[in-house]
């Protein structure tokens, strides 16, 4: 289906940002998808079986935009979003959360630029409720047309999030369906934005639980928007704020600003922030999220931040609300900082790089790699494999591997852990299979398009995304082999989702659920 879409450089920031063991976050379903990479060690694998193996989302019928069924394949369903969604779906107790801009407007109450969490019934698509939140008046902080960047979070009954205005808000998973829950009652001054009128909510609206504006708390100044995909462990959230430069893009605008916080997720009270300054160092902004591991019997915070350097937190907050930082590692090779005994500027395309994917803890290591707004372009990169224990910051000791032939990247990685083997994208289009015990190379594959999303391993196969709007299905295994191809009419910025059997993927403007339809699927 050929879907139009125009999209300004300056937009198009955002996929795999929004551009995270097993066991914290506990699922509905036990194929559910409930936070940005599965589970809080943030590896992009799913358990499922039974997923397809070829899809398409099928042609429009002339003159409108219902869908020819005769002309899809394995399609479950499929919904209408707004024209830029970036926001890569979760799903969870029979729901799927996403989140778009308000170019499809569902209320018409709600009108001009908005961000949504759209929120459909997972099994026929049905529109369930949403939330709708209105734009910062700073559009440097909040840049017009971008909707909601998070993945949301859902743990029981309770949906985390944080807002294009910065904010961590907790929603009753069930909207304002089942009443309003409280103690925030704000509902209708919230969706009418500071100093507007009054928009009663009714059953298809949101019911927020509680609010932490991290602008007014926090003095943070975001760069672009706010994006982090909130992390649960225990009684504990934690958020990576998303501050960043100012819009002379020389200088942070709020350097004492915290990069990692923990709240209280019954309440929303701010419980520690890291204390490490990064505020002060950071090339850009910080548009990755927090992933979680088991070190030594305790859980640590793995965080990739915006000066280029991977910091591993005790998740038990220190005194005086710290979050203590156990190690810190440099992302980016020497050279690329320093070069003939003078420092490399950030835009050199063979200069330092923040980190904007997300850290994955497997088996005690944590891998990550480095990379810039895609509006740098592209450029030297690097995948690092860390000892996720230890501690001090002498990065040559925690380093088990580098691979700095790939390029700068926004992907998460993906490892297999039947297989050992690891998959992940860089913004170049090239995507890598290693072994992730030991960084070798095993093969590479040209998409032959920007990526900016991450693959997902599932059922022995590997899926992605590009800009070029192709969707790719790879066999999982040593072997390269291409199993479909196949073009969704426009850009593909998010990340595939596999749960419960159903594999979801996310264009600009549309949310196809795809299942198994006969043995031809398969």
């Amino acid at each position: 289906m050929k879907l139009e879409w125009n999209i300004r450089w300056s937009a198009r920031l955002w996929t795999g940002l929004a551009l995270l063991g097993a066991g914290m976050v506990a699922a509905a379903f036990a194929g559910d998808w409930p936070q940005w990479g599965g589970s809080p060690a943030r590896n992009q694998y799913s358990p499922e079986t039974g997923l397809p193996a070829l899809v398409d989302p099928g042609q429009t019928k002339s003159g409108s935009e219902e869908i020819d069924p005769a002309t899809t394949r394995n399609l479950k369903w499929a919904v209408r979003l707004g024209s830029l969604a970036y926001g890569n779906p979760t799903v969870a107790g029979g729901r799927v959360f996403v989140g778009t801009n308000n170019e499809a407007p569902r209320d018409p109450r709600h009108t001009g630029d908005r961000s949504i969490l759209a929120v459909f019934n997972a099994a026929d698509g049905g529109f369930l409720w949403q939330l709708v939140i209105p734009k910062l008046a700073d559009k440097f902080q909040d840049n017009e047309g971008l909707g909601l960047l998070s993945s949301p979070t859902v743990e029981q009954d309770r949906v985390y999030l944080v807002s294009s205005r910065c904010e961590v808000l907790c929603l009753d998973v069930h909207g304002l369906a089942d009443g309003n829950a409280g103690p925030f009652l704000e509902e209708a001054q919230y969706a009418a934005g500071p100093g507007q009128p009054r928009i009663e909510p009714g059953p298809r609206d949101a019911d927020i639980i509680w609010r932490f504006d991290m602008r007014a708390e926090l003095k943070v100044a975001p760069h672009n928007a706010a994006n982090c995909s909130v992390l649960v462990v225990g009684d504990l959230l934690f958020v990576g704020t998303s501050n960043g430069q100012d819009d002379t893009h020389t200088r942070a605008a709020s350097p004492q600003a915290p990069s990692l916080i923990a709240l209280d997720k019954k309440t929303g009270r701010l419980v520690a922030q890291d204390r490490e300054g990064i505020g002060s160092r950071l090339f850009h902004s910080q548009w990755s999220s927090p992933a979680a591991g088991e070190v030594g019997g305790r859980t640590w915070i793995f965080f990739g931040a915006g000066d280029g350097f991977c910091y591993a937190f005790d998740a038990q907050p220190g005194a005086q609300g710290t979050l203590e930082k156990r190690w810190r590692r440099d992302c980016n090779p020497p050279s690329y900082r320093v070069r003939n005994g003078q420092p490399v500027k950030y835009s050199d395309p063979e200069g330092p790089s923040e980190i904007n994917g997300t850290p994955v803890f497997y088996k005690n290591r944590v891998y990550v790699a480095i990379g810039q707004d895609p509006e740098m372009g592209d450029g030297a990169g690097n995948l690092v494999c860390l000892e996720a224990g230890g501690s001090g910051d002498a990065a040559a000791a925690g380093t088990v591997w580098s691979r700095k032939d790939i390029h700068r990247s926004l992907s998460t990685a993906a490892i297999d852990p039947g297989t050992g083997l690891l998959f992940i994208a860089d913004f170049a289009g090239f995507l890598y299979c290693l072994e992730a015990d030991t960084g070798k190379s095993v093969w590479v594959h040209d998409l032959k398009a920007h990526v900016w999303g991450s693959p997902l391993v599932a059922d022995g196969k590997v899926y992605i995304g590009d800009e070029d709007g192709d969707f790719t299905v790879l066999a999982a295994r040593r072997e390269k082999k291409v199993i479909s191809e196949t073009n969704f009419g426009g850009p593909i910025y998010s990340t595939p989702v596999a749960a419960n059997q159903v594999l979801y993927v996310a264009t600009q403007t549309h949310l196809y659920a795809f299942e198994v339809r006969g043995q031809a699927g398969r």
